[in-house]
Order: structure tokens, then sequence, then C-alpha cells
């Protein structure tokens, strides 16, 4: 049996909790702790220099938002998704990510909208010079602007939550080309629909954007299925 390794040492007694949460939360979204290892408390707690408590508090956190399982007597282990879980977490992103750029629309500021310009020129940049490792990072921008310009707290919890869900398996496609210039296409659209107050044409951007993403992650990371 194989157990995880943190690699880290939290340096400030502040918010040790949320430092471990964040650390983890990175890991497992980025694929870096594989499915079979598992997570002690323990042994965490032991390596990172803590004590328990923040460390049993994060991962906790981790299994109610679906990014971890529960072993009995064990620990835990980064919990696999099926696609039917992928689907749905697709059509209730469709709904809410469309609201949240409607109401994107009608209240963002021309910082926020000069930011999303340069995004979007950055990524075009990276992908022609073959930058992929740097399209991520982008992309989350991208759509992180986007969720904070709606102004809604509720609403940028939940897609905060919802892109977790799907992450550990976009990463896998968002490293090849074809698949990182679709990306930028549907940003490009929603930028456009942004820009113009379309609030009618949001919808079906959103819509057409996170159907891509289902098939793409579909193709790289269900393929067997």
């Amino acid at each position: 049996m194989h157990y995880f390794t943190a690699k880290f040492k939290i340096r400030q007694p502040i918010s040790i909790r949320d430092e471990v949460y964040k650390h983890l939360k990175r890991e497992i979204i980025d694929n870096k702790i594989p499915s079979d290892v598992i997570l002690v408390e323990t042994h965490l707690a032991e390596e990172i220099g803590v004590s328990r408590t923040p460390v049993r508090e994060a991962l906790h956190f981790l299994q109610k938002e679906g990014l971890l399982e529960a072993l009995p007597k064990t620990g835990y282990r980064v919990r696999q998704i099926a696609w039917q879980e992928v689907e749905e977490v697709v059509e209730i992103r469709k709904e809410v990510e469309s609201l949240a750029t409607r109401w994107a629309a009608e209240r963002i500021k021309p910082e926020e909208l000069e930011f999303i310009r340069t995004n979007l020129s950055q990524s075009q940049i990276a992908i022609e010079e073959g930058n992929l490792e740097r399209f991520p990072e982008l992309d989350a921008q991208f759509h992180e602007t986007v969720a904070r310009a709606s102004r809604s707290g509720r609403l940028i919890n939940l897609i905060q939550g919802l892109r977790s869900d799907m992450l550990r398996y976009r990463l896998r496609s968002l490293h090849l080309k074809e698949t990182a210039s679709l990306a930028l296409a549907g940003h490009q659209s929603i930028f456009e629909c942004i820009e113009k107050r379309n609030l009618t044409g949001i919808r079906s951007a959103v819509h057409k954007h996170l159907e891509d993403a289902k098939e793409n992650i579909r193709i790289h990371a269900f393929q067997r299925e």
C-alpha cells in the first residue's frame, strides 16, 4: 500500500487549515495525487509539521467537496467520478454560468473587460508559440474573472466548486493545441457577448463552450468506457 507524501512545509502559523486545504486541493486538481495512494491524517501532519487538527479539518472539507473519499480505518483517497456525474455537472454549469455571465455583462467594470482582452491575447500567443503549459492557468483566469464580474458571491462559490469537479479531467486535454484552440474560441464568443451586452447570445455561447469541454473530457479521460 502506498501513502501520499505532502512534500511541503508551512512556515507561518496563520490559517494553517486553509493552507493545508489549498495545497491538497491544488495537488488533486493538478492530478499530482494518484488515486491508489492513501492520505493519512497522522502522516500528513507529521510531514507538514503541524498538529493533526488542521489536517483533519482540511481532509474533511475536501471530502465534503467530493474530491476525496474516506476509507474505513485507513484514511482518504482521491475520488474518481463517473461519466454520468460529468454530464450532471455540465448541465448544472450551463445554467449557473449562463446566469453568472449574464449578470457579468450587466455589471462588469472597464478594467475587467480590459483584463479579459489581455487574457485572450495571451492565450492566443501561448497557443501559437506552443506554450500550452500556461494555457490551463489562463483558462482559469478567464472563468474566474467572468464569475467575479457577476458580483454574486453565491454564484462564484458554486462555479468554483463545479469547476473543481471537472478540472482534474479537463487538464488532461487542455495541454493539447486543438483543445486549447477550441476553448479559446469559446472564451472569445462569450467575451463578445459580454462586451456587446448580448444577453440572448450568452446562453448559447456558454452552452456550446461547456459541451465542447464535456466532449474533450469524454475523449481524453473516459475513452475506455
